[in-house]
């Protein structure tokens, strides 16, 4: 007989209501009282409990039907009853054998504006066009059920449940199976820093929350009191991405919002967890956090006091190209820009391993042991869906940059020791903007979304008045790629120009050998060029202006991102704000 259970700790009784086959559970259905058991579980045998009911809780005296924590499908939205689901999807990827994280190059993509549809079944139709460019991995924006109809995905409520406007848990399950078909492996970005401000109703069954806050809203609880079944609430969690749903890696969201004095960092549990689960299936399962700590605790191993995780997002990386090829220097680019910051990001990954960030005022990070740690654990990028959205207008840097320099940045980052991200659209310098959007319908909090927005960006130095109104329908419409651009004047070349990049870095091991001792780095901050040794091969950029020779070893051009490079006397003449790279012979 089917077992309906639910965590409640702190209720005195515990009920739970079931619609009838094929009905909306408008008020109550069929009630069932739930048995107190160990640890403030609450569990039934329920013989109506079957797959397409819908169903909801009922906590003591209150006659509100709330959704289940660990509901598997919202088919009317957060704040409704669940419906029991049937994890019977008729899976076709048993060959597939996984990818780990070296020579990885990751897709970041966003569901409901990858597509003009939005939806997991669209985005299976758009796989051809990834893996005729190279990449290996699709990251997917978060899944998880948020309230509203659009939104970046970091505001969700039930993360056991896949939003129902994307196509549902066999939707995505539709789509990891398309990609593994197609030779790619797929990347979840979770959150478990924080819930979202609406249809968050798990503060009613249990402490999922505690005192203090981030960025985002309260803390969740990993360490207070009852901290151990909201731990496991998460660690399951994630177990049921990469098995369930046969995901290959999870993206962790800002990690360093993760308030935890445990004896085991959740962390460290979670990368254990996983490991096991890994042995179990016979594939790699990988763990990616976003932290802005720049500290290698990250992907330390356990033995050596570390969390254990196999990498890390790296966003010194990112903000030494960025400030390099735009020039910007505000808020947290203050500190970027110049090609000696640029060459050390390059060799050994942070910027700040212990040095004064103006940007935070205090010294920031931890150096990495670069003979023990290989490139690869370090995911970086030159645009991602923080660095374009967290924009006041989400513009790209197409809009902010010259085309030329924006394809030096490309050759700069495809020939990098680290792991390449590349976000929807860039490959083809996408116009279309990617602002911050969110469909709350309650006017109080789209109103505080909005003012936030503002108070946010006027903190870190941007201009106010070009910050776009995230409840606006056109921020949401305006973010969807146009596809046609691949083939227009002035985005196919750039078409071109990555499938090309990505081929060499395949090709050529030394263009993605992750040893980071190996990379070297010539420059001169004032004539404005770049050389960067990798193995057999230097990558040559010019930023200036105009054409100018760069003193590089004598050999064969294999790749060049305009006509006009030749070579003479003791190097290469390279055109203005061009790159090329160089077999030395």
């Amino acid at each position: 007989m089917p077992e309906v259970s639910v965590w409640a700790p702190r209720a005195e009784r515990v009920r739970v209501s079931i619609g009838g086959p094929d009905e909306r559970l408008q008020d109550h259905g069929l009630i069932a009282d739930l048995e107190p058991v160990d640890g403030g579980w609450w569990r039934a045998q329920v013989a109506e409990a079957l797959p397409g009911r819908q169903y909801g809780f009922l906590l003591d005296d209150d006659e509100q039907v709330l959704p289940d924590p660990r509901s598997r499908r919202q088919p009317h939205g957060v704040h409704e009853p669940s419906q029991f689901y049937a994890d019977d999807f008729a899976w076709t990827d048993t060959h597939w054998r996984g990818h780990s994280l070296p020579d990885s190059v990751i897709y970041e993509l966003h569901i409901g504006t990858f597509t003009g549809e939005g939806t997991f079944d669209a985005a299976i139709e758009r796989l051809d066009h990834l893996v005729g460019l190279g990449v290996t991995h699709v990251e997917i924006l978060p899944v998880n059920d948020f309230n509203g109809r659009w939104n970046w995905g970091y505001d969700g409520v039930l993360w056991y449940c896949v939003h129902e406007a994307y196509g549902g848990p066999d939707g995505l399950k539709r789509l990891v199976d398309a990609c593994h078909r197609a030779g790619l492996a797929v990347v979840l970005d979770v959150v478990y820093n924080h819930l979202g401000a609406s249809g968050n109703y798990l503060q009613r069954f249990g402490p999922y929350l505690q005192g203090g806050h981030n960025t985002w809203g309260d803390q969740v609880n990993l360490d207070g009191e009852l901290a151990g079944p909201v731990r496991q609430y998460i660690l399951e969690n994630a177990l049921m991405w990469l098995s369930e749903f046969h995901l290959d890696a999870l993206r962790l969201d800002a990690v360093h919002a993760l308030q935890d004095s445990s004896q085991v960092h959740l962390l460290a549990e979670l990368s254990t967890r996983v490991k096991v689960l890994s042995c179990e299936l016979g594939r790699p399962l990988v763990l990616i956090a976003e932290s802005d700590l720049n500290d290698p605790v990250m992907f330390t191993a356990h033995s050596d006091g570390g969390y254990g995780l196999d990498g890390q997002w790296d966003d010194d990386v990112h903000h030494a190209l960025h400030a390099l090829l735009s020039g910007e220097r505000q808020g947290y680019y203050a500190d970027f820009g110049s090609l000696s910051v640029l060459a050390k990001v390059l060799t050994r990954a942070f910027l700040h391993d212990g040095t004064h960030s103006s940007f935070r005022g205090r010294n920031h990070g931890r150096p990495v042991d670069t003979h023990r740690t290989p490139g690869y654990r370090f995911v970086v990028c030159l645009q991602n869906h923080d660095q374009v959205g967290n924009r006041a207008a989400g513009d790209r840097l197409p809009r902010i940059v010259p085309p030329g320099l924006l394809k030096v940045g490309a050759t700069l980052l495809l020939t990098s020791p680290f792991t390449p991200l590349l976000f929807m659209g860039e490959e083809w310098a996408a116009s279309t903007p990617w602002p911050f959007f969110t469909s709350h319908p309650e006017p109080e909090l789209a109103e505080a979304t909005a003012t936030g927005r503002i108070t946010e960006f006027a903190d870190h130095g941007w201009d106010v008045g070009a910050v776009v109104n995230p409840q606006d329908p056109a921020a949401f419409a305006s973010a969807k790629l146009r596809w046609s651009e691949r083939r227009e004047p002035g985005h196919a070349e750039f078409l071109v120009l990555y499938r090309e990049l990505l081929a060499l870095r395949r090709e050529h091991h030394d263009l993605a050998d992750p040893r980071l001792p190996l990379v070297e780095v010539d420059f001169d901050q004032d004539a404005q060029w770049v050389i960067v040794h990798r193995g057999a091969f230097d990558v040559l950029a010019n930023l200036a202006d105009h054409s100018q020779p760069l003193p590089s070893a004598a050999g064969d051009i294999l790749f060049r991102t305009q006509p006009g490079v030749s070579a003479g006397g003791s190097g290469f003449m390279l055109p203005a704000r061009s790159a090329c790279i160089i077999r030395v012979t």
